[in-house]
C-alpha cells in the first residue's frame, strides 16, 4: 500500500498548494480521502485525468470536498465525460449538502452515490474503512481507519482530541493527523496543537504520525507536505 499526501493546507491554502486529499493506492485499487480545493489538479499532474475507484469524504467544509465540483463538470462536458467515475462516499446527511453545490440530479449523473455511518464499516475499492465520529465544532465529521493487507492508516480528518480518536488509531502503522492550531483553543473545541496530535498518537500507541492541515507559517519538523509518499509492506 503506498499512501500519498495530495494535498494538506488548512482551511486557506499555503502557496502553491492543495488542500486536503490523501490517495491509497494497492496492486489492485486507488482510493481518495477528501477531495479539498487543488487536489483534482495536483491528480492531474500525475494523469490525463485520474483513475480513482472510490472518493470518501470526511466532512462538507469546502477544503475537505470542494474539488467534487469540478471533478463533477469533467466528466460531464470535460476531458473524461463518458468514463466511470470514482464512487463517492458521503458523510451522513452529506446528500443534502450538496445542493449547495450542484444540483443533486448531476452528482447522481456521474458518480454512484453511497452513505457511510457511524461505526459502520464499508469497502471502498480494495480497502476497507471504518467511519468514527470525531468532533470538529458544530460540524458533523468523521475520521478514517483504513485497512489493506494488514496495515492501517488512521485519518483524524479535522478534530479535536478525543477518546474516540485515540480508538480510531489504536495500533495503526500510519496516523494522519491534523495539527492546525498554535494554542489550544477553548471550548468549543475543533482543531488541535502539535502537542495534542502528539498526546493522542503516544496514547493510541499507532506506529508513526504525519502531522498535517498547517499554515507553513507554523513550521514543524514532522509536517507533511504536497508530494509525500510512504510505502506500507504487507
Amino acid at each position: 500500500m503506498r499512501l500519498t499526501v495530495v494535498g494538506c493546507s488548512p482551511s486557506w491554502p499555503n502557496p502553491g498548494r492543495a488542500q486536503s486529499g490523501y490517495l491509497l493506492e494497492s496492486e489492485d485499487g486507488r482510493l481518495l480521502v477528501d477531495c479539498g480545493p487543488g487536489v483534482l489538479s495536483r491528480l492531474r499532474e500525475r494523469e490525463p485525468w485520474p483513475q480513482v475507484d472510490a472518493i470518501v469524504i470526511s466532512h462538507l467544509h469546502l477544503d475537505h470536498c470542494g474539488d467534487l465540483v469540478p471533478w463533477l463538470w469533467g466528466h460531464l462536458i470535460g476531458p473524461a465525460a463518458g468514463t466511470p467515475a470514482p464512487t463517492l462516499w458521503l458523510p451522513p446527511h452529506g446528500l443534502g449538502r450538496l445542493l449547495s453545490f450542484a444540483p443533486i440530479e448531476l452528482f447522481a449523473r456521474v458518480f454512484d452515490m453511497r452513505v457511510y455511518e457511524d461505526g459502520v464499516p464499508f469497502d471502498a475499492g480494495s480497502f476497507h474503512v471504518l467511519p468514527s465520529a470525531v468532533v470538529h465544532y458544530d460540524e458533523p465529521t468523521w475520521g478514517m481507519r483504513i485497512e489493506r493487507a494488514g496495515r492501517v492508516v488512521a485519518y483524524s480528518a479535522d478534530s479535536a482530541p478525543s477518546s474516540a480518536l485515540e480508538e480510531l488509531a489504536r495500533d495503526a502503522d500510519v496516523f494522519i493527523c491534523e495539527a492546525t492550531l498554535l494554542e489550544p483553543e477553548d471550548d468549543p473545541h475543533g482543531h488541535m496543537t502539535a502537542d495534542e496530535a502528539r498526546q493522542v498518537f503516544r496514547a493510541s500507541g499507532a506506529r508513526r504520525l504525519l502531522l498535517t492541515h498547517r499554515a507553513v507559517e507554523l513550521p514543524l519538523d514532522e509536517l507533511v507536505y504536497d508530494g509525500f509518499e510512504l510505502e506500507l509492506d504487507p
